[in-house]
């Protein structure tokens, strides 16, 4: 008889209190999986082991790319495991790249039989996937683990999962983005937006643009807590960039774990730390200092030639590093006052025909679109692009609300739905009294999980625009990986659920159930998360 996960998950307890080396006496381990798969069929009172000293079955090369991957992580847990082109008669992992009937790139079968466990994808994607749900079930320490017999048939609702990690406001170490990149692996998130340039700070290498990271990527301190006015500084410099060589290392590493890398190089405002490297490229004669305090500022690019000429070699030099079809330029908080005041702001508005400086704005980006299409590359900005006129080939993240997602989708454009309401992680997560400093705002696990990325007020036949969603963690009052972590885990297993899991298959009672086991997944990892309440 078959009956869904849901059915049998009071059965499961912790894989980590499996003592006894008897197979007979072993507790059914954890099979409380996040993002839940799509389904889920086991076989009544049937089980199966795997112990250390396993076979992972691989011949190809994808199937043995997937294989070293796993047999790394068992050796984590103090598993041994050998890779081979045949299956023994028991204790195995057979890892095998064939169709299974999905056009779904990132589908993926995982079987498990009396004799050991079969992985079946058409592709990579799908292979690591299935190994990330196999992990998820996989015990904490060197014990054999008892799993059910059982068929998991798995793909994602949307293609687009996101998260971004700002570097700007506070700068995060090599090692760290790895980890993050770990974990967005582990919960199936496939889109790591990289925020490397802001007013408070450049944060990656431009070779033939030295001042950026000289001058650009250091400050002389930042602002103290909410001190804005009056002003209050902590005295303490911060500085720190990613060498093209560290790039280079951080996008070969996610591409191992199947995440996209998109960076975003900020235009035409949160632009004052390149601004104080090259104080030319803004409107009025500077100089200009990297900034110390948070929110917007009033300097911002010139919408000169020699402004198109420095964003064009840095761009070049960008997606030489990235290679992904994406390239984010933000367009975001870029107030107009320069622009009104600037001879040649008025000037190229007046040669282009164009109305305001909402239009120039427009005019800015949509030079930038054809300078990355030219490249190859396809444009990402946050729906203030919307204003004056979109980029035609131009995406969209919607982060104000839903109206500028669904404004660009009812014109034939891609979105990926941000809002700030629902997916800023900056945004306290319980009372502020008992929570570290946050930028304000409230967001709970619970508003996370129940989000729907498809607004209701959209036309049916736009919602294949809606690519996907994506969370956003912006670090002013984020100094620590220890403060990312805790503002990130656990919302992002909610999210995570959230864009793959098809919504009649979401259950918020079980997700908070399958909590108790994640969260040991978690403490593994030594990550710093919040305890839900």
């Amino acid at each position: 008889m078959k009956t869904a996960l849901s059915f049998i998950c009071i059965l499961a307890i912790f894989a980590a209190s499996c003592q006894s080396k008897s197979y007979d006496d072993l507790a059914l381990s954890q099979v409380e999986i996040v993002p839940q798969p799509q389904s889920i069929e086991t076989t009544e009172n049937e089980t199966m082991v795997i112990s250390s000293g396993l076979t992972i079955v691989a011949v190809n090369e994808e199937e043995l790319k997937i294989a070293n991957y796993l047999k790394d992580h068992l050796s984590k847990i103090n598993w041994t495991a050998k890779i081979k082109e045949n299956a023994p008669n028991s204790n195995f992992i057979a890892i095998q790249q064939k169709s299974i009937g999905s056009d779904n790139l990132e589908a993926y079968v995982l079987n498990t039989s009396k004799k050991g466990v079969q992985i079946e994808a058409a592709n990579g994607m799908g292979l690591f996937y299935a190994v990330q749900t196999l992990i998820q079930m996989l015990p904490l320490k060197a014990e054999a683990v008892k799993l059910p017999v059982m068929k998991i048939k798995d793909e994602p609702r949307f293609g687009y999962r996101g998260m971004l990690l700002d570097v700007g406001r506070h700068f995060f170490p090599v090692e760290f983005v790895k980890k993050y990149l770990d974990l967005m692996a582990l919960y199936k998130m496939n889109n790591f937006h990289w925020h490397l340039t802001e007013d408070q700070g450049w944060r990656i290498e431009i070779k033939q643009y030295p001042k950026l990271t000289e001058i650009g990527s250091k400050r002389k301190e930042t602002m103290l807590g909410k001190n804005f006015d009056p002003y209050v500084g902590d005295s303490i410099p911060h500085s720190g960039f990613y060498t093209q060589e560290d790039v280079k290392e951080i996008v070969a590493y996610a591409m191992e774990r199947k995440i996209n890398v998109i960076p975003e190089i900020e235009m035409p405002g949160h632009s004052l730390a390149a601004l104080a490297a090259y104080p030319e490229l803004g409107c009025t004669p500077g100089p200009f200092e990297v900034g110390t305090i948070w929110g917007v500022n009033k300097n911002i690019y010139c919408p000169s030639e020699a402004t198109f000429t420095f964003l064009e070699n840095v761009l070049s030099e960008v997606v030489e590093l990235f290679p992904g079809q994406y390239i984010h330029i933000g367009g975001d908080e870029a107030p107009k006052d320069r622009w009104k005041e600037s001879a040649v702001a008025q000037a190229v508005i007046k040669r282009e025909g164009l109305k305001d400086e909402f239009e120039l704005q427009s005019y800015f980006i949509k030079r930038i679109e054809k300078f990355l299409t030219s490249k190859g590359k396809k444009l990402i900005g946050w729906d203030e692009i919307l204003e004056g006129g979109l980029a035609p080939e131009a995406t969209v993240m919607s982060w104000r609300s839903e109206k500028g997602g669904i404004e660009a989708a009812e014109q034939g454009h891609d979105i990926i739905m941000t809002p700030n309401d629902i997916a800023y992680f900056d945004h306290y997560q319980a009372d502020p009294k008992n929570e570290p400093l946050a930028i304000g705002g409230f967001t709970s696990l619970q508003d996370v999980y129940d989000y729907e990325p498809i607004p209701a007020a959209l036309s049916q036949e736009k919602h294949k625009h809606v690519l996907g969603a994506q969370a956003n963690v912006w670090t002013e009052y984020m100094k620590s990986s220890d403060h990312v972590e805790y503002m990130v885990f656990p919302r992002m297993l909610a999210l995570s659920e959230t864009v793959w899991t098809n919504p009649e298959v979401k259950d918020w009672t079980l997700f908070q159930q399958k909590l108790n086991w994640q969260m040991k997944l978690l403490d593994a990892r030594k990550v710093n998360y919040r305890k839900p309440n």
